[in-house]
This record gives C-alpha cells, sequence and structure tokens, in this order.
C-alpha cells in the first residue's frame, strides 16, 4: 500500500564547554569521490502498509511496522520471521500512542516510547520492562520516517535509551518560556529508569530569535558515537557535537552546515500559537537524520518546499480539489533537493554530497553493519504484497 504524507498541517489535541565553530571545516571541492554501490536486499512477503524502522547496529535484525495492522514485525537478515506482535487493545502492557518508530535494544528486544511510557518488549511481544515518563504527557505529534527510530547504545556496560523529550514543562511555543525550558532529548538508563532531559536552545539558536516554531522545525536527528553526540534540530543548519562521555553533556562543537537550496523555516508570530495544540509540516526544510557508516557521518537533508506552491496546493485541497492538489504535492516532493552529506568523522572535514538513489523511500534511510539500508519505493502501478528492503555500500 503506498503511503501519502502530503504536509498540510497536522493538528494533535490530546487531553490529558566550549563552542568551536568548524564552519571552515566544510570543503565542496573535496578531491574524495564517493559513491552508493547496491550489494542485497531483502524481501519479505506482507500485504499491508510497512516502513522500515530500525536495523540492529550489527546488521543481523530489520524491524518494521506495518501500519495496516498496527504490528511490529522483526527479520532476519535473510528476511525470516523472528516474531511479531501488536498492542492495539487497552492492555496493562500496551504502550498506547506510538510517539517515535521502535528501535532494537540490542538483538532480541524492541523499544516503544509511547503515550503511556517507554515499554520494552521481546521480539514475540512479551513485556520485559515498562519506564514512566517524567512527565504526564498531554499531546504529542508524530511524522513518520524511514529509519528515524528510538535510538539505543551502551555505555561503560550500561544500556541507555535516547528518545525525543515529550515533557509539557508548562508552556507552550506561544511564550517565552517554551524555548527557554526546552529539551530535545530524554538520556534514559534502562536498568534504573532514570530520565535525563538534554539538549538546549544554545545561544544564538534561530529558536532563541523571538518568533515561534512548530515541532517539525526542531525535531532533533542524532546519532551517539563513542562518547559523543552528533545532533541537528530540524531546520537549523547546524551540526552540534556534545560530550557524553561522563555524566554531564557537554557542547563541544558546532558546525554550521552548506545544503544545498536548503530553504529558511516559515516565520511565524507567537500570538498564531494556541495552548494545548501540536502541529507539523512535512514540507519544511530539515536535517532529518544522522549515521554513522564506519569512519564517516551522515546527515541526511531535505531542503523543503516551495512555500507559495504549497499553499497553492493547499488552496486547492480546501477547495474540493483533492485529485489536482494531490498530484502537485507529488511535484513538489519530486522537486525537493535531498540527499546526504559525508562528512570524515575524525576530521570532520566535508567530504561529499551524494543524491539518494533511484527507486528507494527518500523520506530515509538507515546505516548499520557499515552498509546504509533503504526501504524500496511503492510501486505506481499495483499494489505490491512484499517489503524490499536493499543494501548499499559507500565507497
Amino acid at each position: 500500500m503506498k503511503q501519502f504524507y502530503y504536509p498540510f498541517f497536522i493538528l494533535f489535541l490530546l487531553s490529558c564547554g566550549n563552542e568551536k565553530n568548524n564552519e571552515s571545516n566544510q570543503n565542496q571541492n573535496a578531491a574524495e569521490s564517493l559513491q552508493l554501490q547496491k550489494i542485497d536486499s531483502v524481501d519479505y512477503k506482507l500485504l499491508g502498509d510497512p516502513i522500515l524502522a530500525d536495523v540492529s547496529q550489527d546488521g543481523s535484525r530489520i524491524l518494521i511496522y506495518d501500519y495496516a495492522a498496527s504490528e511490529i514485525i522483526s527479520l532476519d537478515q535473510s528476511g525470516k520471521l523472528l516474531g511479531k506482535f501488536s498492542k492495539t487493545e487497552d492492555t496493562p502492557d500496551a504502550y498506547g500512542f506510538m510517539m517515535e518508530l521502535p528501535g532494537f535494544l540490542g538483538n532480541d528486544q524492541v523499544v516503544v516510547n509511547g503515550m503511556r511510557g517507554i515499554f520494552i518488549y521481546d521480539l514475540e511481544g512479551n513485556l520485559t520492562k515498562e519506564i514512566k515518563h517524567p512527565e504526564a504527557v498531554g499531546g504529542a505529534a508524530f511524522m513518520p520516517q524511514v529509519g528515524k527510530s528510538i535510538e539505543t547504545f551502551t555505555h561503560q556496560n550500561q544500556e541507555f535509551i535516547l528518545s525525543k523529550s515529550v515533557r509539557p514543562r508548562d508552556t507552550y511555543p506561544g511564550e517565552q518560556a517554551f524555548y527557554d525550558r526546552f529539551r530535545a532529548l530524554e538520556w534514559i538508563n534502562v536498568a534504573s529508569g532514570k530520565s535525563t532531559e538534554i539538549i538546549p536552545f544554545e545561544t544564538g539558536s534561530i529558536f532563541k530569535n523571538g518568533k515561534g516554531y512548530i515541532e517539525s522545525d526542531y525535531t532533533p536527528s542524532f546519532e551517539w558515537i563513542e562518547g559523543k553526540l552528533y545532533i541537528s534540530l530540524g531546520g537549523e543548519s547546524i551540526l552540534r557535537i556534545y560530550d557524553m562521555s561522563g555524566e554531564s553533556v557537554n557542547l563541544d562543537t558546532a558546525i554550521n552546515l552548506t545544503i544545498p537550496e536548503f530553504r529558511g523555516l516559515p516565520v511565524r508570530e507567537r500570538n498564531e500559537f494556541s495552548e494545548g495544540s501540536i502541529t507539523v509540516d512535512g514540507g519544511t526544510p530539515s536535517v532529518r537524520n544522522i549515521h554513522r557508516v564506519g569512519d564517516k557521518l551522515i546527515l541526511h537533508y531535505y531542503a523543503g518546499m516551495d512555500p507559495e506552491k504549497v499553499k497553492e496546493a493547499g488552496e486547492l485541497w480546501q477547495s474540493g480539489n483533492q485529485e489536482e492538489a494531490g498530484l502537485l504535492f507529488d511535484k513538489l516532493e519530486e522537486d525537493v533537493p535531498k540527499g546526504f552529506l559525508v562528512f570524515d568523522l575524525e576530521t570532520l572535514q566535508l567530504l561529499d554530497r551524494i543524491d539518494l538513489p533511484q527507486g528507494v523511500d527518500t523520506g530515509g534511510f538507515l546505516a548499520a553493519g557499515n552498509v546504509l539500508w533503504f526501504q524500496k519505493s511503492a510501486s505506481e502501478e499495483v499494489e505490491e504484497d512484499f517489503v524490499r528492503i536493499f543494501k548499499y555500500k559507500l565507497d
């Protein structure tokens, strides 16, 4: 089944140390030219609405979420089913509204960030641990993208989870307090369940300029690598690197990114926001994900749609011309520059900019086992009864 994520605003009303600017390290004329090479594919028979959620760190496990059946499906690297389960019933082990795609904890457990808390299951869906959110969640928005799942890692023989922070903090984006109190992530110790909120809007951030911003403007993309957190906040074209080797989180480096045709975020006044509402927009510019592949760091970017054309398409939709609006949205999506920047992980020198391969879902991808994992794009002509995952090598 083909998924459509038109960039209409989606509204959810639910009750309930030392910064070093490394801009000069970027080198648009790097001598090294990199290429993607398809090396393998994995198929799994499924008539539904699947999205590739995660791949285990060693590349031996694949995690898929099927929207049609609300099922979490785990496969081995050959496509053999290892387990699947659904938690849509109102039971004590149900996570509620899903706020991020699920991810692996090791090779044999799955982590889900839901409205009811952080839930950890084995591959068959048996609950192994529940971690309460530090504050009651009043509302949440979720814009799924291939490979953008909850993150886990092991440090000093302890397991940790990194998830987007959804604390209400007794404020909303129409108030200055929201931008002062904002933290992007929750750093969760699996054993103790302790959650620490981290990553504020730093001094000089565009999100502290007095304007208002919706959730997708600052949705974090991040990767934890050997005691350091590499993170970018949505449409702010800055890569920040934090030292997480100890018990505190300290800003170490900031790199101003040069991204081809990367648009600016829409300007909104704070009086346009209302308390209790959350909005996301899939057509605005963003750094969508960050991955490590061997000795390289990859930043997947989406340069954003033309806002005037988006407005035109939205007016067509509102006037009842849904088919024409849909075709215009498809054309706008096709025209958006999207790809990824490749950095040397040690020097942070920009090595190359690479377009996404043909025939894949351009919403995102994964990196594991020193290769890149893409989901085959859905057919326009026929309903397919399988999901196909491609493996690419970056040389």
